[in-house]
C-alpha cells in the first residue's frame, strides 16, 4: 500500500509534485532574472524601480539575487525554504508596491509567483531535493 502524506495524498506523488513545482517555477523566474542580470552586467545608467530608496543599482542587485541565485537554489532543492524568502519578498514588493496602481491583470503574475513561493516556504522542497539528501546524512 502506498504511503500517504499527512494530507492523505500519496507521499510519492506529493514529493514528485514539489519537484515539478520547484523546477518549473525556478526556471520560469529565471526568464525574468537573466535579463536583469544582463542589465546589471552591462553597467552604465540603470533605470530600475527603487521602492525602498536604496538606489536603482542596489535594488536591481537584490532582484537579481532573488530571481537568479535563489531560483537556482529552488531548482536544486537546496535551502528551499530559505531561498523562498527573498523570492517571496521580491514578488510581494512587485505586487503590493511596484504594480499597486496597475489593474489586477497586470499584477496577477506577481501574486501567483508569491503564492507559489509561500507554498514552498511552508512545505519545503520535498524528498526529491538536495535538502532531503543532506538531511538524511
Amino acid at each position: 500500500m502506498a504511503k500517504l502524506s499527512r494530507t492523505g495524498t500519496n507521499a510519492y506523488v506529493q514529493d514528485l509534485w514539489l519537484l515539478i513545482l520547484r523546477v518549473g517555477i525556478g526556471a520560469s523566474m529565471l526568464t525574468h532574472g537573466i535579463p536583469k542580470l544582463q542589465m546589471l552586467m552591462a553597467g552604465g545608467d540603470i533605470a530600475f524601480a527603487d521602492p525602498f530608496g536604496i538606489g536603482d543599482f542596489w535594488t536591481l542587485v537584490l532582484a537579481v539575487f532573488a530571481e537568479v541565485f535563489c531560483s537556482g537554489l529552488l531548482i536544486l532543492g537546496f535551502l528551499t525554504r530559505l531561498a523562498a524568502v527573498p523570492l517571496s519578498v521580491t514578488m510581494g514588493v512587485a505586487f503590493f508596491m511596484i504594480h499597486s496602481a496597475d489593474p489586477f491583470g497586470k499584477k496577477e503574475m506577481a501574486l501567483l509567483y508569491l503564492l507559489i513561493y509561500l507554498t514552498l516556504l511552508v512545505l519545503g522542497g520535498g524528498n526529491f531535493s538536495l535538502d532531503r539528501v543532506i538531511r538524511k546524512r
